[in-house]
């Protein structure tokens, strides 16, 4: 299945059913006075989260969404039956912009969560409802109120723990495939990795899920390489594992650590203020000596938190893993006291 994060559709919901004027006409029923029902409301268009779909490419080929309109009144006080809903699955993590690409409207991040975007248009009142003293016979009725409508882009934003961010080829899907069930693509060339993938790691008794992104280069924030717009699938990540090649050399590892991070910093989104564990990759091709002239280059810059691995070796790899899953415990802790902070706040 092909990944798609972004997607624009044109969305309506249905149109109110019209009022009825009639009259009840029986044998021996000489007053019988006005019957005529209300129309039906028009349907509503909802959006609604659900469990295993993780891409938009249902909403490459199709783009319109209307809701049916709601039934006319008939004689007899029957009132129209209501127009039939739109309902569109989105996966988990799919916020959606206003047409100006930037106004959020709503950000589905739990299964079953719904959202009403546009209400269908009121049915219409029959006669019934101008009954009076002085007007026993209307012969007016209400028209169906009209439905809503709007473009509004879904955008998908993957929901993960950790993500890992480098250059390309700095072993951020070897990693990826080797901690979990993931089979990324893995070749000696850069740009292997086209679009996010998602793994759920299992270490001691933690588990959480690792995001991997499209490597960056420099100038991804112009439009070089992929660009810089997988990045967003990091926003909702707690922790950032940034990947180094240590067969790069010192100089080189220095350069590419400081190319990510600019990067992200031209980005934003959150990105710079998370929290970061480095990791020296493919350390088994390299001498112990040219480890340690990476580890210093890179305490130089005033990165304190340094892992050596070998995702191929399996070398480091459980205690990075580990860190991290501390990190993001630490994080979630955090964010639970704050909720309960809020809700106390609110009792009292």
């Amino acid at each position: 299945m092909k990944f798609l994060d972004q997607a624009k559709v044109y969305l309506r919901s249905g149109d109110g059913g019209n009022g009825c004027v009639s009259f009840r006409r029986e044998a021996n029923v000489p007053r019988g006075g006005p019957d005529g029902g209300d129309g039906g409301r028009g349907g509503d268009v909802i959006v609604q989260c659900v469990e295993g779909l993780n891409t938009l490419i249902d909403y490459r080929y199709r783009q319109h969404f209307k809701a049916s309109r709601g039934a006319d009144g008939m004689g007899k006080d029957r009132y129209g039956a209501g127009g039939k809903d739109v309902v569109l699955d989105l996966p988990v993590g799919t916020q959606i912009f206003a047409e100006d690409n930037e106004t959020l409207i709503a950000d589905l991040t739990e299964v079953g969560q719904k959202v009403v975007l546009l209400e269908g248009g009121r049915g219409g009142l029959g006669n019934i409802h101008f009954k009076s003293a002085t007007n026993q016979a209307p012969r007016r009725a209400g028209e169906g109120g009209e439905g809503q409508e709007t473009w509004v882009w879904l955008r998908l934003k993957l929901i993960a723990d950790a993500g890992l961010v480098g250059l390309p080829n700095a072993g951020k899907s070897t990693l990826l495939s080797v901690v979990s069930g993931a089979q990324p693509k893995i070749a000696d060339y850069p740009f292997t990795t086209l679009y996010p993938g998602l793994g759920v790691v299992q270490v001691d008794d933690a588990a959480f899920v690792l995001a991997d992104i499209p490597g960056l280069i420099e100038g991804a924030h112009e439009g070089r390489g992929l660009g810089d717009r997988f990045l967003g699938h990091l926003e909702r990540c707690r922790v950032l594992l940034h990947l180094v090649d240590v067969t790069l050399g010192p100089e080189a590892a220095v350069e590419a650590y400081q190319t990510v991070r600019q990067e992200l910093i031209a980005y934003c989104g959150g990105l710079p203020d998370k929290p970061e564990i480095a990791a020296l990759t493919k350390c088994d091709a390299v001498l112990a000596e040219d480890i340690a002239a990476c580890r210093a280059a890179l305490a130089g810059l005033g990165v304190a938190d340094i892992h050596e691995i070998s995702a191929v070796a399996g070398e480091g790899v459980t205690e990075v893993l580990r860190e991290l899953g501390q990190v993001i415990e630490v994080d979630v802790a955090a964010e639970k006291a704050a909720e309960d902070a809020a809700a106390r706040e609110q009792v009292g």
